[in-house]
C-alpha cells in the first residue's frame, strides 16, 4: 500500500524506492535496442488532464512542488516558489518551469510505449504517483527533450542518484525497456547514492 513520503521538501503519494532495491529493479528491465521514433506523436500522449476541483495535471504538480503557491479560480498558479531539483535553481514565476516527464514521451515510445493502448499512454503521461512528473526549470528540461541518462544527466551532481532511482522506478512500474548504455550511465549514478 502507497504510503506519505517526502521528495524534495513535498509530500508524495507514494512508496519510496530504496537505492538497494532500484538495483534490483536496474537488473530486472529488459535490454532492448531503442526502436525509432516512427508514428511518435506527444498526442498520442494526452496529457495535463483533469485531476478534479478545475486542475489539471501540470497545475496539480506546480501546486504540488512549490511553496506559498497562489492560485485562481482555474487553479492555474499566480505566484510561488519553486525549487528546481535539477539546477539547485529557485523560480517565483510559474512560467519559469516547466513539468518534466521523468522518463520523456519519446524515450518512453522508443522504449515500449509504441505497443501500448491510448489510456496507458494517458496514465503514463499524467502519473502522479510515481516519481514522473517535476516542475523544473524550463530550459533544463528543453535540454532534456527525450533523451535517456546516456545522453544527459542533471546539472546537478548531487541529485543524480535520486534522479537514476526515480527512472528506474518509473520504467520498472511500466516495463519499459532499456539499452546497454543507458544501464550503464544508471549504474554510474547509483554509485552516487549514499551506503
Amino acid at each position: 500500500m502507497a504510503g506519505i513520503w517526502w521528495y524534495s521538501g513535498r509530500e508524495v503519494d507514494a512508496e519510496p524506492v530504496p537505492d538497494g532495491d532500484a538495483g534490483q529493479q536496474l537488473a530486472e528491465l529488459q535490454i532492448a535496442a531503442r526502436t525509432s521514433m516512427s508514428g511518435y506523436s506527444r498526442t498520442k500522449f494526452p496529457h495535463w488532464a483533469s485531476q478534479g476541483h478545475s486542475c489539471n495535471t501540470r497545475e496539480s504538480v506546480l501546486k504540488r512542488d512549490g511553496k506559498d503557491v497562489t492560485a485562481g479560480k482555474d487553479c492555474n498558479p499566480k505566484s510561488g516558489t519553486w525549487y528546481s531539483v535539477y539546477d539547485g535553481e529557485t523560480w517565483t514565476k510559474p512560467g519559469d518551469l516547466d513539468i518534466d516527464h521523468m522518463v520523456p514521451l519519446g524515450q518512453a515510445w522508443a522504449s515500449g510505449a509504441r505497443d501500448w493502448p491510448q489510456d496507458k499512454r494517458e496514465q503514463f503521461a499524467n502519473d502522479l504517483t510515481r516519481p514522473q512528473l517535476l516542475a523544473v526549470t524550463d530550459n533544463l528540461n528543453q535540454q532534456k527533450s527525450d533523451k535517456a541518462p546516456d545522453e544527459w544527466k542533471p546539472p546537478l551532481v548531487s541529485f543524480w542518484c535520486t534522479y537514476a532511482t526515480d527512472w528506474i522506478t518509473v520504467k520498472h512500474y511500466y516495463g519499459l525497456t532499456i539499452t546497454i548504455g543507458e544501464k550503464s550511465a544508471l549504474e554510474d549514478m547509483l554509485r552516487r547514492c549514499p551506503a
